[in-house]
């Protein structure tokens, strides 16, 4: 099959993501964005008003972490913060959030019935409001549409992971992360291990040769998964999916894109680099009754430019051997990163972090302390690159195919128009079969994964 030549603006956000990647993977920075500029205003005490698009439990702890920046002074100057819009498709889970916030910053919650929004568009009455920064926190499939208005709007940025569900939605978030350096926007990824100090500091001696050489990195997101939420008679059928967005690929990207990112950019950090292929098998074992479309598990093998091997492990299966975690092989020994410890060849253990975890709180401190002192602070290309590294896994472990970096940056089609999503009576992207089943992929059956091929491949 001939691939599909992309478009002008989309070659142009290759050109551009390629040449971000290789200069934030070169510069050696430890966690945040690059201070290398002054972004277009300077907060200094005055109080930053912020927007929550997106009310569900990762928003609502954004949120409240956001308010928790006026009174933590170990990374953050002084400042008030207000929380003053919400928006959400859903009036319950928005009132839900609303109370929760309320009840831990009483004093920082502005944001009477009239800017509080529920329904598709609550993203853009939220960007219409009097904010100067908005957390976007709804499922990722929404996150290329969001960032976008964001950024036309000329709205700091707080971006949780992943930051697309497909290829389209990366190239997206380029094109509008472009768009919002020059406007001096602040963009922060909610890839929070990179403002953890017990990561910062495992990371520095690595690089520094703790280990030698390193050779093999092993990284793991192994868990019991997430809840069902029951259908109920009310709902739609874009409802029920849209509840229960775990559950599907076009709303999550699969557990490997939601979950495992997080792992996995700790090795694309690590080696400052970003893999050029990839193998990798799974399947549905206990995902056998018709919640959605997800796989329940998935094994991948990244390779590097260098030659280092990433050996990569996410599963959603109760009763099994639960782990998340990373570590690194060297010449001169090996690292548990996420334990914050390094080891000789003998396996002794010779040096331990007394940092702290806490990596949520803390991007929010990094977040904010950039806005007062008015720091540039970007990081959407680097959590592109780790949201491509998830999807081109989920698209190996799908096909059964090895798939090259560069044709799964190229691949064509997005898994959903979200755009023109108005209501929950509007079609669902996917829909049950007559027994009420999804149709998931089935590795070796989808041939080549570029262009339409691949599109097709993983809605079958």
């Amino acid at each position: 099959m001939t691939k599909r030549s992309l478009p002008q603006n989309e070659r142009a956000s290759r050109r551009d993501f390629i040449r971000a990647s290789s200069l934030w993977f070169a510069g050696g920075a430890v966690g945040g964005g690059l201070a290398v500029a002054r972004a277009a205003h300077a907060f200094g005490s005055d109080v930053i008003k912020i927007g929550l698009i997106g009310c569900g439990t990762r928003g609502t702890a954004a949120a409240v972490q956001a308010l928790n920046t006026a009174r933590n002074t170990d990374r953050q100057p002084n400042g008030s913060v207000q929380l003053v819009a919400l928006g959400d498709v859903f009036a319950d889970r928005l009132h839900q959030s609303y109370r929760t916030i309320k009840g831990r910053h009483a004093a920082s919650v502005d944001a009477p019935a009239e800017r509080q929004f529920a329904g598709f568009d609550a993203y853009q009455r939220v960007l219409d409001c009097d904010v100067d920064l908005v957390l976007l926190a709804t499922p990722p499939a929404f996150r290329p549409l969001h960032f976008e208005a964001a950024v036309q709007a000329g709205k700091h940025v707080f971006l949780e992971k992943p930051l697309a569900t497909d290829p389209a939605g990366v190239r997206r978030v380029l094109a509008a992360n472009a768009e919002a350096k020059p406007k001096g926007l602040l963009v922060a990824v909610g890839l929070q291990r990179r403002h953890e100090r017990r990561y910062q500091e495992t990371i520095r001696r690595l690089w520094d040769g703790a280990i030698g050489e390193i050779l093999i990195l092993r990284v793991y997101w192994n868990s019991r998964g997430v809840a069902v939420r029951p259908r109920q008679p009310r709902w739609t059928e874009l409802e029920y999916q849209l509840r229960n967005w775990g559950q599907f690929n076009w709303l999550s990207g699969d557990h490997i894109v939601e979950q495992h990112i997080h792992n996995l950019d700790v090795g694309n950090w690590l080696l400052r680099a970003a893999p050029v292929q990839c193998n990798g098998q799974g399947g549905r074992a206990a995902r056998a009754t018709p919640t959605g479309d997800v796989f329940d598990q998935h094994f991948v093998e990244y390779t590097y430019a260098s030659g280092v091997r990433m050996f990569s492990q996410c599963r959603h299966v109760a009763g099994c051997w639960d782990c998340v975690a990373e570590h690194a092989h060297g010449t001169a020994g090996s690292a548990d990163i996420s334990g914050g410890k390094i080891y000789d060849r003998s396996g002794s253990l010779v040096w331990s972090s007394k940092g702290p975890g806490a990596g949520q709180q803390a991007e929010q401190d990094d977040l904010f302390a950039a806005l007062r002192r008015g720091q540039h602070h970007n990081e959407a290309d680097d959590g592109a690159a780790s949201t491509l590294t998830a999807i081109l896994g989920r698209l190996a472990s799908y096909s059964g195919q090895v798939v090259q970096w560069e044709e799964a940056f190229q691949a064509g089609l997005p898994l959903a128009d979200v755009d023109h999503l108005r209501s929950l009576s509007d079609v669902a992207p996917v829909q049950p079969d007559q027994h009420g089943q999804y149709a998931a992929a089935l590795p070796g059956t989808a041939g080549q994964v570029t262009g339409e091929t691949w599109a097709r491949s993983i809605r079958t």
